[in-house]
């Protein structure tokens, strides 16, 4: 069971129907002691770091993210999500983020190397570009995503980052270290890719639960 963690600020109903979608049993809850017997979890986000953050603390969230992913029990942040299991994010001053994985978010440039004038937000479909093999994206080809942000993580290991999009910068779309795993890009609006990414995802979780 997939573990969709609400802290006030995720597009909970798409990720439900996508989750729906590709058959994946799960709970929507903002109560550790109810998330706690899923056997991974996705952390959805839409908005501002340091609310999220803020909210993720009051509800103690947070503590229970680090301990369930000690246990090495899988984790999925979307969107602004993703950018939460990094150290920090420059948005609005600058706000501490869960620290899983190294690197920070920064505000998407808004021109390119050549001069030319891009819209920030990056909104709209952008094509992946693979980098490192990863059991999440096994089963997926390269394709389009569906991205809606303003920020981007910046000085990420390399080894960490499994897929990119170009916009004036190379924004990393997938990343994953260990069991943490991230997608800039909303998987559940994202037709064939998303929906390739969270089936494995799911199957990632069946096969964890088996190995109990």
């Amino acid at each position: 069971m997939i573990g969709v963690i609400d802290y006030g600020m995720g597009n909970l109903y798409s990720v439900s129907k996508a989750l729906e979608h590709v058959g994946a049993p799960y709970t929507v809850s903002d109560r550790p002691e109810e998330l706690q017997k899923a056997d991974a979890f996705i952390l959805p986000g839409v908005g501002s770091f340091s609310d999220a953050m803020d909210n993720l603390r009051s509800a103690k969230l947070d503590q229970f993210i680090h301990r369930m992913t000690d246990e090495g029990k899988l984790l999925l942040g979307i969107c602004l999500g993703m950018q939460l299991i990094f150290e920090e994010s420059e948005e609005n001053g600058s706000a501490k983020g869960l620290g899983l994985l190294t690197g920070k978010a920064v505000k998407l440039k808004d021109r390119d190397a050549e001069g030319n004038r891009l819209k920030v937000p990056h909104m709209g479909w952008n094509r992946l570009a693979f980098h490192h093999k990863s059991p999440l994206l096994s089963e997926v080809e390269e394709g389009y995503a569906y991205f809606v942000h303003s920020y981007y993580i910046d000085g990420m290991e390399d080894s960490a980052l499994l897929a990119s999009a170009d916009y004036g910068v190379r924004v990393p779309a997938v990343v994953g270290k260990d069991h943490v795993f991230g997608a800039q890009f909303h998987p559940e609006k994202s037709s064939t890719v998303g929906m390739g990414i969270l089936t494995r995802f799911t199957k990632m979780a069946e096969k964890q639960k088996v190995k109990k």
